[in-house]
C-alpha cells in the first residue's frame, strides 16, 4: 500500500515486488491538474524526466522513475457520473478497490477486473491491465475520454474515437504524458454468482473452447508438473449483497488456509526448491471448491499477500491448448523448480498500437516465481516458448523484450511513436528503460 511518509525527495522507490529500486531526486504529490502542470513544465525547463508510479505493482521497470517521481495519491475519488451515457469519470489516482463502492452508489459497477484491485486507475489503463472473459475487453478498453497533461505542461483532453491519437492512448505506458482523469464506460449494477471447481488438465484442454464461451468468465490455475488445474467460472446475476459474517469468513480462509499455509509452502521451497513439485502436487489435490454469489468488486478481487516476480504474455486463442500441452509436457520433465500456479485467462480482441492482444481474440498466461527464488532461467524460457506462440508481454510484467523486438511485434510502432513526439517533444516522459525497448 502507498505511504506518504515514505514519500520525499531522495526517498528509495522499489516496486511491489522489490525487484525494482531506485532513488529520485524530486517526488511530487500533486493535488491538481494545475500542480502537474507546473511539475511537468519544470522539468521540462530542467531537462529532467518523470515517471508517475501508480501503485508500484508493475513487476517490470515502466515506472521506475530516475529524476521525477509523480504520485497521484491525492487525486483520488468520482468527479462525475453521466447515467445516459453510462460513464463515469475518475480522478486518476484512484485505486481500484476504491472504485466498487463509489460506482454502486449510483447503481453502476466496472465491466470488468483482474484478481488484484491494489492499482491505480491511470496504471491499470495506461499498461493494458486485464480481467478474464473472451467478450470482454482490459481495462483500457473501458476508456470513453482521456485528460493528460502532456510533455510541454499543458492540459489536455481527448474523447476516444476511430482516430490514431485514441489507438496511441489505449495503451501508452505514460508516455503520452500524465493522465490525470480517465473516463470509462460503466454498467448496471451486477452480481456475480462464483463456482471453483477441480478439472483434470486433459478434460479441461477438452472443453476449453467451449467453456469460455458459455460463462462471462473463465480463469485457470494450472499446477505445474500434475494433472489438475483450478477452473473459476463466473456469471452475471441480479445484485446481490454478501453478508459480512460471509465476508470475513471468506477473507479468512483465503489469508489463513490460502496464503498462509501456501507461505508456508513457498519457504519450504525457497528453502530446498526440489521440493517445487511435490508442493505442487500437494496444492493441486487441495484446490478449493465452492460457490458464492456477491456484488461484483467483492467477487473479482483476491487478496495476494505472498510476494512473488512475474511473466505475462498474450498469445492468440487459437493457440492455447497446444500451448499449455507443451508447458505440461516440460513441467514433467522436471526442467523447473516451480510451484506456483500458472494463470490462464481470455480477453476479446482489442484496438490500440500497443495493445498485446493487436486485435485478436488472445489468451493470458501468467508465470510466477515466489519472490527469493531464482526466475531468471524460468522466465528466459517462458520467453522462448512464447516467441513460438507470437506471444506478446504484458507492459507491466517482466519479459526480455529489446527495441527490435518491439517494432518486430507491433506494427503501428512507429506510428505511435510519432504521436509520442507530437505530445512529449522534448522525451520528458522517456526514462533510459523506455528509450531501449522503443528507440532503435
Amino acid at each position: 500500500m502507498f505511504s506518504i511518509d515514505k514519500w520525499h525527495n531522495g526517498a528509495k522507490w522499489t516496486n511491489w515486488a522489490g525487484n525494482v529500486v531506485s532513488y529520485p531526486g524530486e517526488m511530487h504529490l500533486p493535488q491538481s491538474i494545475e500542480e502537474v502542470s507546473a511539475i511537468v513544465k519544470q522539468a521540462r525547463q530542467a531537462g529532467k524526466n518523470i515517471r508517475v508510479t501508480g501503485a508500484a505493482h508493475s513487476f517490470s521497470a515502466v515506472a521506475m522513475p530516475e529524476h521525477i517521481a509523480i504520485s497521484l495519491h491525492n487525486m483520488r475519488g468520482l468527479i462525475a457520473v453521466n447515467k445516459d451515457r453510462q460513464e463515469a469519470t475518475l480522478w486518476a489516482g484512484t485505486y481500484l478497490y476504491e472504485i466498487g463502492p463509489l460506482l454502486a452508489q449510483h447503481g453502476f459497477a466496472l465491466i470488468n477486473m483482474g484478481d488484484i484491485q491494489e492499482q491505480t486507475i491511470a496504471g491499470a489503463v495506461s499498461t493494458g491491465t486485464h480481467g478474464t472473459g473472451v467478450t470482454l475487453g482490459s481495462l483500457s478498453a473501458a476508456v470513453r475520454a482521456w485528460g493528460f497533461v502532456d510533455g510541454t505542461g499543458a492540459y489536455q483532453e481527448h474523447r476516444r474515437g476511430l482516430d490514431e491519437v485514441s489507438e496511441a492512448l489505449h495503451v501508452s505506458l505514460g508516455m503520452l504524458g500524465v493522465v490525470v482523469k480517465v473516463t470509462i464506460k460503466v454498467i448496471p449494477l451486477y452480481a456475480l454468482h462464483y463456482v471453483g471447481a477441480r478439472e483434470t488438465l486433459a478434460n479441461g484442454l477438452a472443453i476449453f473452447a467451449e467453456d469460455i464461451r458459455q460463462h462471462r468468465h473463465v480463469e485457470w490455475f494450472y499446477f505445474p508438473g500434475s494433472e489438475t488445474v483450478q477452473v473459476k467460472r463466473m456469471n452475471a446475476v441480479a445484485p446481490v449483497y454478501q453478508s459480512e459474517w460471509h465476508k470475513r469468513v471468506e477473507m479468512l480462509k483465503l489469508q489463513i488456509v490460502e496464503n498462509g499455509a501456501f507461505f508456508a509452502m513457498s519457504e519450504l521451497c525457497r528453502w530446498k526448491p526440489a521440493l517445487s513439485g511435490v508442493m505442487s502436487k500437494i496444492a493441486a489435490a487441495n484446490v478449493v471448491e465452492g460457490e458464492k454469489v456477491g456484488i461484483s468488486y467483492e467477487i473479482y478481487p483476491s487478496p495476494r499477500s505472498v510476494k512473488f516476480q512475474e511473466s505475462e504474455y498474450a498469445i492468440p486463442l487459437t493457440q492455447f491448448e497446444a500451448c499449455m500441452e507443451e508447458i505440461h509436457a516440460t513441467f514433467q520433465k522436471g526442467i523447473f523448480h516451480v510451484h506456483f500456479p500458472l494463470e490462464c485467462r481470455t480477453t476479446a480482441g482489442e484496438p490500440g498500437f500497443l495493445s498485446p492482444t493487436q486485435g485478436q481474440e488472445s489468451a493470458f498466461i501468467a508465470f510466477h516465481m515466489y519472490k527469493g527464488m531464482p526466475e531468471e532461467p524460468y522466465f528466459k524460457w517462458v520467453h522462448t516458448l512464447m516467441q513460438k506462440y507470437e506471444g506478446r508481454p504484458h507492459w507491466g510484467k517482466q519479459h526480455h523484450l529489446t527495441a527490435q523486438a518491439v517494432h518486430t511485434l507491433y506494427p503501428e510502432i512507429e506510428r505511435f511513436l510519432t504521436i509520442r513526439q507530437q505530445y512529449d517533444p522534448d522525451q520528458i516522459f522517456l526514462t533510459g528503460y523506455l528509450k531501449k525497448l522503443f528507440i532503435l
